[in-house]
């Protein structure tokens, strides 16, 4: 199956989904090969990078789940490659 590389951005302004979102996290482990998160405490918000590398509709599924959790807003930008 053919797969796509893709950098999946997330902003957590409220952490009453965070539970939630490591869930996702987690069930999807096997297609992350980086995570990186920064908190910008004056702003109090949470900035996560998910990469991963994924057929188009697992990338789409992931992250549609992020994007309907509240509090929490998601973009996704595919890689040209």
């Amino acid at each position: 199956m053919e797969t796509r590389i893709a950098l999946i951005g997330i902003v957590v302004q409220s952490t009453e989904a965070i539970e939630e979102l490591n869930k996702l996290l987690s069930e999807y482990g096997n297609y992350i090969f980086g995570r990186m998160g920064i908190p910008h405490r004056e702003k109090n918000v949470n900035v996560i990078s998910i990469a991963i590398d994924a057929p188009n509709d697992v990338i789409s599924a992931l992250s549609g789940k992020i994007g309907m959790l509240p509090g929490i807003s998601s973009k996704t930008t595919y890689a040209k490659v």
